[in-house]
């Protein structure tokens, strides 16, 4: 690497089934209580956490003991609700996590949602690690070591045989959906060789372990994904009331970003230009901001924008550079290919134009057309669209809607109207 470029952290995100663990396994890592203080320990909001390169070292000691050198400057992890906010979280030409943990319980296996998530990696290209979690609760299990494979072979005849056969299991079906899965300590190329990592958040055993893949992996394949360039980049994840303020809490995931940077706002239709009122950073392990006049990617930022209307969550942001028209040109051009409509079909509604490309790309294997979509509740546009389906295409008078509600307006209104709610694409598919 030249001096002059410089490695942004890997932006790391952890998907899977609902109630595998996503949040105590991101404490674990983080070493950080954020499961504890949840409703019902089911995570509300999309946070990020910046974990610097002392932290890790903290976190895993096999990195000095293994004489590893890294020259990614931390990571930043986004911890995100449901595994829905995995597919929220995309920019142009893929994906914004530059490798994903999936979690899944060893006990209970690969879910639909785990099997979406292995559907969108798939098609995303991304590359992902896989931790399987809760191996405390193979029945006999007893933690006897720091050292994870010294753990497993440690553990009873009998215990040992149970892992080894859940292991082999989900391998077996890795394999269905064309991977080779091997656990980490086997792997000699993982190029080709999918890692699985045997772990527990409660415990902490197997943790120091997946910091360790997550750092090699980042360190030797990613490198060049993670050159900083030279233009700001964003996204704006979700926006939030705090006290009459309005927030967009964003990522930044390229280049650098100055408070007196004027920035262009991708929408369904012209892009708004705004200045910036406040800029804020997120502290390293903390879910508090601190103001900033630049920062730098990739990190979790919040700001106050001078031009908020019609803000949508998972829109991209740029900054201008006496380039705007060629700005608007382009992110017109990057909303408008995602999001084709058919001369016929059903009507989408999502939560954030991540999630609105994963469902449009999953209907689209199935052959499904759409003929309107929307970010935002199901609202009395869209109800009058399925009613003028129901007189002349009555077989597609739907309305799909992930993660989103219907407005009170239409819960009265609405007589005939089939509408299909869910927070798992496939059930909606399904159904």
């Amino acid at each position: 690497m030249t001096s002059e470029s410089k490695i942004r952290q890997p932006i790391i995100t952890i998907a899977g089934h609902v109630d595998h663990g996503k949040t105590s396994l991101a404490d674990a890592i983080r070493n950080t209580k954020v499961q504890d203080t949840e409703a019902g320990g089911i995570t509300q909001k999309i946070s990020f956490t910046k974990i610097s390169l002392e932290q890790i070292k903290k976190q895993c000691p096999l990195i000095e003991k293994n004489n590893i050198k890294l020259e990614i400057p931390g990571f930043l992890f986004i911890d995100t609700p449901g595994h829905a906010a995995f597919s929220h979280l995309r920019k142009r030409g893929g994906s914004l996590a530059d490798i994903v943990i999936l979690l899944i319980d060893i006990n209970e296996g690969i879910k639909p949602q785990t099997q979406e998530v292995i559907e969108l990696l798939k098609i995303s290209k991304i590359p992902f690690i896989i931790a399987l979690n809760k191996i405390d609760n193979i029945s006999g299990w007893r933690k006897q070591s720091e050292n994870l494979k010294e753990n497993i072979e440690s553990q009873s005849v009998n215990t040992k045989m149970q892992f080894q056969e859940k292991l082999l299991t989900l391998i077996g079906s890795l394999h269905h959906y064309g991977f080779n899965a091997k656990p980490y300590y086997e792997i000699s190329d993982f190029t080709k060789e999918l890692a699985l990592i045997p772990c527990s958040a409660k415990t902490k055993e197997g943790i120091p372990e997946l910091i360790l893949t997550l750092a090699g992996i980042s360190e030797k394949f990613l490198k060049k994904n993670l050159t900083l360039g030279k233009i700001a980049k964003g996204i704006i994840l979700e926006i939030k009331k705090e006290k009459d303020m309005l927030y967009a809490e964003s990522i930044l995931y390229d280049g650098k970003l100055n408070v007196r940077d004027e920035i262009v706002i991708a929408t369904f239709n012209e892009p708004i230009v705004s200045k910036i009122r406040v800029l804020e950073e997120i502290l390293p392990i903390s879910s508090k901001f601190k103001p900033k006049d630049e920062v730098s990617a990739s990190t979790g930022i919040r700001m106050q924008i001078v031009n908020k209307d019609n803000i949508l969550p998972g829109m991209p942001f740029m900054i201008i550079n006496n380039n705007l028209e060629e700005l608007k040109k382009e992110l017109k051009k990057e909303i408008g290919e995602e999001l084709k409509t058919d001369e016929r079909g059903i009507i989408i509604k999502a939560d954030s134009l991540g999630s609105l490309e994963a469902l449009i790309t999953l209907l689209k294997q199935e052959n499904i057309q759409i003929i309107k979509l929307g970010i935002g509740n199901i609202n009395k546009k869209d109800l009058i669209s399925a009613e003028t389906n129901l007189k002349e295409d009555p077989i597609n008078a739907v309305i799909l809607g992930f993660n989103v509600e219907e407005d009170e307006e239409v819960k009265k209104l609405n007589k005939k109207i089939k509408i299909i709610k869910d927070e798992v694409i496939y059930k909606i598919i399904q159904e």
